[in-house]
């Protein structure tokens, strides 16, 4: 009786497991990037009923991208039918915004250097300083008179990687001297830029340095007018 009366007590403390609570995964989601990082019981929920999140938003014409290696997920949009189909076209949920030239750039530079990073297989974590990240814009754009404005314009573009999600501004650690922040580059920027859009990088720096120069050239023309 005392063996039967322990063996209860033992399933009644027990652990239940993590309660996985559908509204709150759809409503995250629908917020922002969800990392499994951030919060590791709603990642162990959002994979049990991932089955149901996808039947959820596909009816907001949504898809769940999940990447259960890398350690995120998020929504993305449908792509629309095309002209010859006669599926009806639905309003976006999730507005589309083009990128500046700058955040083009710089989003290409950090994919580079993340491949770079992978390759050679030194951790999971790409960390860069707040002047690693200046350097590797600087060297595709054009000599300028001041310097102080050219870094507050990358820092600019730095900060709006943040804002986007594809940087992560890291906390100065204790004893460390006050300077520049870290950031790590979010892995997620691999599921926006592909292999095929990293195979044209190259030809897509040309257009970019292109582009800059002939930015310079207007302003300098301008000036001497």
């Amino acid at each position: 009786m005392l063996e039967n009366f322990s063996d209860t007590d033992e399933l009644n403390n027990a652990t239940p497991a993590p309660a996985a609570d559908l509204s709150v995964l759809l409503i995250n989601l629908l917020k922002s990037v969800q990392y499994r990082e951030a919060d590791e019981r709603q990642w162990a929920a959002l994979l049990n009923l991932q089955a149901r999140v996808r039947d959820y938003v596909a009816v907001l014409n949504l898809d769940l991208v999940l990447d259960e290696a890398e350690g995120y997920a998020f929504l993305k949009g449908r792509a629309e039918p095309s002209d010859d189909e006669h599926s009806p076209r639905l309003p976006r949920l999730v507005v589309r915004r083009p990128l500046s030239f700058a955040v083009s750039l710089l989003l290409a530079l950090l994919r580079k250097k993340l491949a770079e990073f992978d390759a050679g297989g030194g951790g999971t974590r790409l960390v860069l300083s707040r002047d690693e990240v200046v350097e590797l814009v600087r060297v595709f754009l054009p000599d300028g008179p001041n310097e102080a404005k050219l870094i507050d314009q990358i820092e600019t573009t730095i900060n709006k990687l943040v804002e986007l999600g594809f940087l992560h501004k890291l906390k100065a650690t204790s004893g460390q001297n006050a300077g520049p922040p870290n950031f790590e580059v979010r892995r997620i920027l691999k599921a926006f830029v592909d292999a095929q859009w990293l195979a044209e990088f190259d030809a897509r720096l040309g257009g970019y340095q292109f582009q800059l120069a002939g930015v310079t050239h207007a302003k300098a023309a301008a000036s001497d007018a």
